[in-house]
């Protein structure tokens, strides 16, 4: 059996390609949209990808599977698990196979079977791989967003994200029981999940790529709990905020996502063509870096610096699906990797592109910034409104005295809480979420926006903080 991990750092995604050397058969388990590196991994090894599956309908990228078994000609595997609201809609125009608990299916000599995980989502499944050539037990289990290194999958997305009132717990109560069953299992088996560190589908996720089941009983929290009830509360406390496009992942995802020789390419943004799209209020966003975009920008964009490794997700916070969006890259040889993140979240509707060069003519305009010491010397906190726009936790564990909590994907429903007559601050934990936060505010016409460009290390101790 040969086994291959790939990691998207910026979606903090793993999927996994597990294939025969024997029959050359290999199968690809939860792939990203971009399926180059399959295509490429699996001729690298002598294989052809013959299946295509995934542990269950996405909510923070979209799913690959629909476009590899395209490009392949490879069976696709999809869950008939869960009620019929979350259930694939597409499977049958692309003559999927449905498979459910305890169905078993081949890739050579490698056994995959079927277990019902629900929890993160009612339809998630886990596959328990068996090399049947070198053994008769299973060595591990793909687990996707059920269990995770040191955590197990958050099960309030249908709620947060998707508008389903009253799932919330009934997930958790899922989840504790896809716990309990999974504890039986032999410690020895190879626990492979679908995130690490930095994904917003559970709260403490490890960094590390694997581990063990016997591991996870021993550290992981959510084996820790014999109590239905304790459990279900420390599941659901803590979580980190759902980004707003996690419901149209869903969506999509559930649908069949677009095949991306579909999806139009897009074109050069020129100063009149932004002008009407500024007033046409439609979404332009400037990738540029936090400095060069203080220093000169276009009013009415929104900077999210392509520095960050996650900077997509934060996109997803803000982006309409239903109208076009344009960029402003920091050169055009970036432009197919700005395309390429941008798609991964599911954004096919980039109509335009520029780069500041190529806006002249526009107009350009500064970002006050300022410093904690600035802040301690010049502003009374009456006269001056800080926003906090870190996560709640964050914010719990330390903040600024007298700062307003308001995470940054939350602002433009805030709004109303945000004064127009006095200077607002935008703060976070380094400087670049509320350089986000301080573009935002700008683009609905307030004026008086400032960003303390200092991090926590700095303004924690120049600033009362509780």
């Amino acid at each position: 059996m040969l086994l291959k991990y790939f990691y998207d750092k910026e979606l903090a995604q793993a999927s996994y390609m597990a294939g025969c050397s024997a029959t050359g058969e290999a199968l690809i388990i939860d792939p990203s949209r971009d399926i180059a590196p399959y295509i490429a991994a699996a001729k690298a090894e002598g294989l052809r990808i013959t299946h295509v599956t995934e542990t269950h309908i996405h909510a923070d990228y979209v799913s690959g599977s629909r476009e590899l078994a395209k490009a392949t000609g490879a069976k696709l595997y999809l869950s008939d698990m869960g009620d019929d609201d979350w259930k694939y809609t597409y499977a049958k125009s692309d003559d999927a196979i449905l498979v459910g608990d305890g169905d078993r299916f081949m890739v050579g000599n490698v056994r995959l079977e079927v277990m019902h995980t629900p929890g993160h989502t009612p339809e998630h499944i886990s596959f328990i791989f068996t090399d049947t050539a070198a053994a008769d037990e299973p060595m591990g289990i793909f687990t996707g967003d059920f269990v995770f290194v040191g955590d197990v999958g958050r099960p309030d997305l249908l709620e947060e994200a998707a508008g389903m009132v009253g799932t919330r717990e009934v997930g958790a109560r899922q989840q504790f029981h896809s716990v309990q069953r999974i504890k039986d299992m032999p410690d020895y088996l190879q626990i492979l999940p679908g995130h690490g560190a930095g994904s917003a589908c559970g709260k403490a996720l490890g960094a590390l790529p694997s581990s063990t089941l016997g591991y996870e009983k021993r550290f992981n929290p959510a084996f820790q709990f014999e109590d239905e009830d304790q459990f279900v509360a420390w599941l659901l406390d803590g979580q980190p905020e759902a980004p707003r496009y996690f419901a149209h992942m869903k969506k999509v995802n559930k649908e069949g996502p677009a095949l991306l020789d579909d999806i139009a390419k897009p074109t050069a943004l020129t100063p009149a063509l932004l002008q009407n799209a500024l007033e046409n209020n439609e979404l332009v966003i400037d990738f540029r870096n936090k400095e060069d975009y203080a220093t000169s920008h276009i009013q009415g964009t929104i900077n999210v610096p392509a520095t960050s490794t996650n900077f997509s997700t934060y996109v997803g916070w803000f982006v309409d699906y239903e109208t076009p969006m344009h960029i402003i890259a920091p050169d055009e040889t970036s432009v197919p990797r700005l395309l390429k993140s941008l798609q991964a979240i599911g954004v096919d509707n980039v109509q335009r592109y520029a780069t500041l060069d190529m806006l002249t003519d526009a107009g350009t305009d500064a970002l006050p910034l300022t410093t904690a010491a600035d802040i301690s010397q010049q502003f009374s906190m009456d006269d001056v409104m800080i926003i906090d726009v870190r996560g709640k936790s964050e914010y719990d564990n330390q903040h600024i005295i007298g700062a307003q909590h308001i995470p940054l994907g939350f602002l433009p429903r805030h709004l109303d809480m945000i004064p127009k007559d006095k200077p607002v601050i935008t703060q976070c934990a380094s400087g670049y979420r509320s350089q986000i936060a301080a573009s935002v505010l700008r683009r609905y016409g307030y004026d008086n926006v400032v960003n303390l460009v200092d991090g926590e290390s700095v303004w924690s101790k120049t600033l009362a903080t509780e």
